[in-house]
Formats: structure tokens, C-alpha cells, sequence
């Protein structure tokens, strides 16, 4: 058996928060308890079972990312699912949904059926997407029920707008019907003229028009008609205005089906970013104004944004180094997120650490309709041990690739242990 003693436990999902010790018996949660049960008392004398002091420490339900990129098939110098995984540990997540714009594609049964057997090997909890449409191309639906029978959990052809409403209205219908959501890349390129960057000063200072906020905000506005229309439950992927976080507010007063996602880069950085980090900041949608982050912020405190997701994004070396314009969107995020949460977020005093935790668990887990997020008896052994406090140096990555602006940096948030089905998969004590 596995003992973590003396932690202090957070889960969201049922409003725990305190000191407990959880005893873990293979990979379910066997039991917890409140300090000096006899119960751990007992357990304490096998020296056969295992026992993870966290005095002193946090421990929370394995973050959960339904937004990752491990570029596999295809594009495995960037990326694979090993190495991905390898850094989602680190980052103290055992659950994440893979994206679709590999090649080929998640519009088969094949690709899916064959990621997701990778998957399993790695420790984690692997799941993949299927895409809404053939080759992303957005121009036919692929054979949707036939993709999540193969065990993909949500429907995305992240990196690409679904720009023909009516295809978009039929695939709402369609995944309804599923009972799957529909997870929605929202730039209308119409308003782009270089991506990954604002069109504003920035841009203009660069020599660039970029893209304008009304990509984002004119399409999430005509998706969430098509939700209400349809019934569907939609996701709004790396929200970057403030508009767009107002629309959503709105809708979801109404009781329009539609989640969002916010980036740690998102609620972090502003275009201003880029003029120091050059295409170290450069993503889709685009850094935007300080006020744009305060809105993302206030979104993730009122519920409005329930989920805080990476979408990691690695890019080689050589790529990234190219000139701006020309150089990928995207960067790196599973090993940082849970820090910059933490420094943005609940050291500013705009969250709770228990917030934070929801954002990043259980809320993500809900909208995609996975098992994980939570801490109970019984219950699977996904768990991650942290010091909100104590600071580490970021300087080398478990991912391949390392294009991020926090590399270097000094953060808050030391994981000291990610275990997932009961097994440590990463420690650093």
C-alpha cells in the first residue's frame, strides 16, 4: 500500500479541505482519514507499505488537461505521446485529451484506436479527440458516432475554424445526439492578415496588421446561436477577448449549453509579450490587451471560464527561431501551468487556491464527460503533491521541445509527487 500522510488535501469536487492521510491499495483510493486514526496507525507498522510524508504540503485531484497537442502521428520531432506524457507528469497532470491536427488526422478509427494503445502504456490516462471534420478541411463531417465508438471523448478541429455555419449547425446536431461536446477553434480568418499576433501597436510597431479581436469575437458570437439553436454543448477554446468572455457570460445565463477555456498564457501575458520574447509569444489566438487578461481573469473567478487548459503546443527549435511572421504559433505549458495559476491567480489574491484547483480538475473533467478530478474512497488514486510556496527554477523541460517564455523563470508551486493509478509517475523531493 501506498500512505500519504499529513497532507493537506483540496478537492473540489466535494469541498474537502484540511489535513487528512490517504491510503492508496493498488490503484483505487482505499481510504481517508482525519489525523492520528488508528486506522494509519496500524498500516504505519508494515514496513512493506510505502509512505510519502506531505507535511506541509498540498494534495489535489491529478490536474486534468483536455487541450494538448503531442503531435503524434506525424510530427514526432516536436513532439510524441511518451515525451508528452513525460511532461504532463511533471506538471502534475494524469489526465489530457489530445488534439486532432495530426497526420493523418483523428477522422479515423485507425489513428484513434492506435494513439490511444500508446496512450495506455505511458502511466498516464491518455485520451484523444476525434475531429469534426475530414482532413480538418471543414468541408464533411466525418462518421462521428463510428470516432467516439473507437473511444475518442470530444469532437475538435482545433487549429482550424469550422467557418461554414451550415456544417457547423449539422455537426452541433449530430454530437447532441452523442452526447459529446464540440470543442471550437474561434478565428474567423476573414479578420486575419498575420496570425499569432494582435492587431494593434504591437503589430504595427513589427511591421505587421495581424489579427483583429473580431476573429474571435464574431464567431464564438454565431456559435453560441448555433448551441442554442441546436441544444448542443459547445467549448470555446483559448478565449483571448473580452467581448468573447461577456458573450459567454451572457449565454450562459440564458442557459445556452457553452463551456470556455482559458490559457495560463492567456491570463498571464499581453501582446507587449512579444516584443520581448518574439515568437516565444506568438500563438492563436493571440496575446491581447492587459484589459483582455483582466476579463479572462475575472471569467476563471465568476465561473464564466471553467477550465484552465495548456494547449501545449511544441514546436522545434529551428522553427520557432524563424522570422515572425513565418514562424509556427504556440508554445510549451503543461510543466508551468499549475505555477503560473498559482502566481497569477491566487498569490494576486483574485482566486482561491481551491478555485485554481477546480478550474483545472473537476471542471474539466465534467465538460468532457471523463472520469478524474476528484478525491474520494473508493475512487481512482490520481493525485498530485505540491507546495504552493515553495519556489523551483524552470530551466530544462521534459518535453522535447522548450519554446515558452518561462523557461528560465523562478516559480511558485513545487510538484513533488503526480501519481496515477496509484503508481508514482513523477517525484522530485
Amino acid at each position: 500500500m501506498l500512505i500519504i500522510k499529513n497532507g493537506y488535501m483540496v478537492d473540489p469536487a466535494s469541498g474537502t479541505e484540511g489535513i487528512r492521510d490517504i491510503v492508496i491499495d493498488g490503484d483505487k483510493i482505499l481510504k481517508i482519514c482525519e489525523e492520528g486514526s488508528d486506522f494509519v496507525a496500524e498500516l504505519l507498522k508494515d514496513s512493506s507499505n510505502k509512505v510519502i510524508d506531505a507535511t506541509g504540503k498540498t494534495v489535489a485531484p491529478g490536474l486534468v488537461d483536455g487541450h494538448v497537442h503531442f503531435r503524434d502521428p506525424g510530427f514526432t520531432y516536436k513532439e510524441d505521446i511518451e515525451s508528452g506524457s513525460k511532461a504532463a507528469a511533471r506538471g502534475g497532470f494524469t489526465s489530457v485529451i489530445m488534439m486532432g491536427n495530426t497526420e493523418p488526422h483523428m477522422d479515423n478509427v485507425e489513428t484513434i484506436r492506435d494513439v490511444l494503445a500508446r496512450g495506455a502504456k505511458t502511466g498516464l490516462r491518455v485520451y484523444t479527440c476525434a475531429n469534426v471534420t475530414r482532413d480538418m478541411l471543414g468541408k464533411e463531417l466525418c462518421a462521428m458516432k463510428e470516432l467516439i465508438d473507437a473511444g475518442a471523448v470530444l469532437f475538435t478541429d482545433d487549429g482550424k475554424p469550422i467557418t461554414d455555419a451550415e456544417l457547423m449547425e449539422k455537426a452541433c446536431v449530430e454530437a447532441a445526439n452523442l452526447g459529446k461536446v464540440i470543442s471550437l477553434h474561434e478565428e474567423n480568418p476573414e479578420f486575419i492578415t498575420d496570425n499569432g499576433i494582435n492587431a494593434g501597436e504591437v503589430a504595427e510597431k513589427l511591421g505587421l496588421k495581424g489579427s483583429l479581436r473580431q476573429a474571435e469575437i464574431s464567431m464564438v458570437e454565431r456559435d453560441i446561436d448555433i448551441a442554442e439553436k441546436t441544444g448542443a454543448h459547445i467549448v470555446v477554446q483559448h478565449i483571448s477577448a473580452a467581448e468573447s468572455v461577456e458573450l459567454i457570460r451572457n449565454a450562459r445565463k440564458r442557459g445556452v449549453k457553452v463551456s470556455a477555456e482559458a490559457t495560463p498564457h492567456h491570463f498571464t501575458l499581453t501582446e507587449n509579450a512579444v516584443l520581448k520574447y518574439g515568437s516565444l509569444a506568438k500563438m492563436n489566438p493571440p496575446l491581447r490587451l492587459e484589459s483582455d487578461r483582466k476579463a479572462i481573469i475575472e471569467g476563471l473567478k465568476d465561473g464564466t471560464i471553467g477550465i484552465i487548459a495548456t494547449d501545449h503546443a511544441p514546436h522545434a527549435r529551428e522553427e520557432k527561431q524563424k522570422e515572425l511572421r513565418l514562424a509556427p504559433s504556440g508554445i510549451t505549458g503543461l510543466e508551468t501551468s499549475l505555477a503560473l495559476g498559482i502566481r497569477e491567480l491566487v498569490n494576486t489574491g483574485y482566486m482561491t487556491l481551491m478555485e485554481l484547483i477546480d478550474r483545472m480538475t473537476i471542471g474539466p473533467a465534467r465538460v468532457y464527460g471523463i472520469d478524474a478530478g476528484y478525491i474520494t474512497e473508493g475512487g481512482m488514486a490520481d493525485l498530485v503533491i505540491f507546495d504552493p510556496k515553495a519556489e523551483w527554477n524552470f530551466v530544462q523541460s521534459n518535453s522535447k521541445s522548450s519554446n515558452t517564455p518561462f523557461l528560465g523563470e523562478r516559480l511558485p508551486g513545487k510538484i513533488h509527487d503526480t501519481i496515477c493509478k496509484g503508481q508514482i509517475v513523477y517525484e522530485d523531493r
